[in-house]
């Protein structure tokens, strides 16, 4: 699978978020759970997650405003006044996430987080990249929790990891460490006291058979997780998401899960027409934006994990993975209003970050 954000970009000063004033959007809770206890506590009715006003589309649309493309930077604001995830994809990750719970918990907000540091990360593709060793994703780790502490976050663990290992993509001699590593993550990441953690479980298209994840995920220690994540960086529709996740989660004990929104409101592009489809594809939409009132008692939230305008890679004329394509985020602005739909599969590959 082609990486994801390894190209992500870091705000050039943190210290501006201590003054800055945050975007707020509050999310609502969703029905009862179900019957068995909630891994960890979901989400509840008054919490909601922090919206970064230092984000690449916070400051695209300030940009534009300065320059006068004010319908531009009304389009772009769809985007900026939601939450979406801040993707940790580089060594020394502690002052950034401390920085960033900091300004959450200052508006009594949750901080969004994607961990991606995996050794042997995607591949050799788009993001290839990751700790060098096991010794240094154990250290990343720590350093990662540290700098989250007792404030409230919530991790998405490593994209593509587990289904990379599935697909055959990774290596069979890596794969015995990479389990043992994402179990670390888990456990080390719970040790915080307000820390959710969803482990990423692909997407139905990528891994269409789910039965194949449950072994994987329960290897790489998803029971200590507070569930598992689906459709991370990938296009597949809110309702065939909901519907893998359910299979999924009726093999894990009940496990809740997190769907990935971002970038489905016209699910995947046309796999017969399209090649590469799960790169930069043209003609896609926002989702339904952020909210923990899902109406499923197994489906925690709808979250922005992959953040609407960061490109999948040098495709289709984008950038890097993981560097804001402002022409890029005004169409996923522009194909939303126009309520465009096509629903015809994608390779199942993703691009996050």
């Amino acid at each position: 699978m082609p990486g994801t954000g390894a190209a992500v970009r870091v705000p050039a000063c943190l210290c501006a978020l201590a003054c800055a004033m945050a975007v707020l959007v509050s999310v609502g809770g969703c029905g009862s759970s179900a019957n068995r206890p909630d891994r960890g506590g979901r989400a509840k009715p008054a919490e909601s997650f922090w919206v970064n006003p230092q984000g690449t589309a916070a400051r695209q649309v300030r940009q534009w405003q300065r320059q006068g493309r004010v319908r531009e930077a009304e389009s772009i604001k769809r985007i900026a006044d939601h939450p979406v995830a801040e993707w940790f994809a580089r060594p020394r990750p502690g002052p950034r996430a401390r920085a960033l719970v900091e300004a959450a918990a200052r508006q009594r907000r949750t901080a969004l987080f994607v961990a991606y540091e995996i050794p042997h990360r995607d591949c050799g593709q788009y993001s290839t990249g990751g700790a060098p060793d096991a010794v240094a994703y154990r250290r990343w780790i720590d350093e990662l929790a540290a700098g989250i502490g007792d404030h409230s976050a919530t991790v998405v663990l490593e994209p593509d990891a587990v289904a990379h290992m599935v697909d055959g993509c990774t290596h069979a001699a890596f794969h015995e460490e990479r389990y043992e590593l994402l179990a670390y993550a888990v456990r080390r990441l719970k040790r915080q006291p307000a820390t959710k953690v969803y482990l990423d479980a692909a997407n139905s298209s990528w891994i269409p058979d789910p039965d194949r994840m449950v072994g994987p995920l329960q290897r790489a220690g998803v029971a200590d997780a507070d569930g598992f994540a689906v459709n991370v960086a990938n296009f597949e529709t809110t309702e065939a998401s909901r519907s893998y996740g359910h299979l999924l989660s009726g093999a894990l004990d009940g496990a809740h899960f997190v769907i990935d929104t971002s970038r489905n409101g016209n699910g995947p592009a046309p796999r017969s027409r399209l090649r590469e489809a799960w790169c930069n594809p043209p003609g896609r939409a926002l989702g339904t934006p952020p909210t923990t009132d899902t109406g499923d008692p197994l489906v925690d939230a709808f979250l922005w994990i992959k953040r609407p305008g960061d490109s999948d890679g040098q495709c289709r004329g984008g950038p890097p993975a993981g560097q804001w394509w402002p022409d890029y985020a005004l169409g996923l602005t522009r194909d939303a209003r126009n309520g465009k739909s096509e629903q015809d599969g994608s390779s199942g590959r993703a691009e996050a970050g």
